[in-house]
């Protein structure tokens, strides 16, 4: 991101995570907030938030050296909760409705992820790049945030939690717990670098307009 921090990157005039929060803030299904950041970004998150003024309690916390141990914090901080919808603040385009899609997919088996269906034809291969299988397209998911679960499943996951993982799905999977998939979007991306802040805004006035 050439130095410029995710998070706060301007976005339609807000920073990126004030628009994650104002998803979640508007969603009547959501009745606490932890937001989770780096020591170096506490005190500013804690600025926004009071700039902002939602009316639902957020709280922020410290996260750790892994994203685990960051969603294990969070954990920590949430009171007399039976679900949990864990999103990550670098996609600032999520919707009520997309979390409301996913606290009623969850019903089924207590685990539910956004994803959308892959476009492109994927290779793998090994080290040497020489490809080794071109799995079936119809079979793959881009598995996105929100990841929602019940409380007591997550909490477990994370109790049993020892190697890295990617997202929190992957340790509810490991744990022998069913993840059911639920329709995401493809405008819900991931900013990992300046362009990807490009599209999110193009896609913002697409939105707003």
């Amino acid at each position: 991101m050439g130095g410029i921090d995710k998070l706060f990157a301007p976005l339609g005039g807000k920073p990126a995570l004030a628009r994650v929060l104002d998803a979640f803030t508007s969603c009547d299904k959501v009745g606490q907030i932890v937001v989770v950041v780096s020591e170096k970004n506490l005190e500013r998150c804690r600025k926004l938030i009071a700039k902002e003024g939602w009316s639902k309690p957020i709280e922020v916390c410290a996260g750790g050296k892994r994203r685990q141990d960051s969603v294990a914090a969070g954990l920590k901080k949430l009171n007399d909760c039976r679900w949990v919808v864990i999103h990550d603040g670098a996609r600032p385009l999520v919707t009520k409705e997309l979390i409301e899609g996913g606290l009623k997919a969850a019903q089924e088996t207590g685990a539910a992820v956004a994803a959308v269906p892959v476009t492109d034809t994927i290779k793998i291969a090994g080290e040497d790049r020489i490809v080794h299988q071109t799995p079936p397209r119809q079979n793959l998911w881009a598995v996105q945030t929100p990841q929602v679960f019940r409380f007591d499943i997550i909490a477990r996951a994370y109790e049993r939690a020892e190697d890295e993982v990617t997202d929190d799905a992957s340790l509810v999977e490991r744990s022998g717990h069913k993840v059911k998939l639920y329709t995401g979007s493809y405008d819900n991306i991931k900013i990992t670098s300046p362009d990807d802040l490009a599209l999110a805004e193009v896609l913002s006035k697409k939105r707003e307009r």
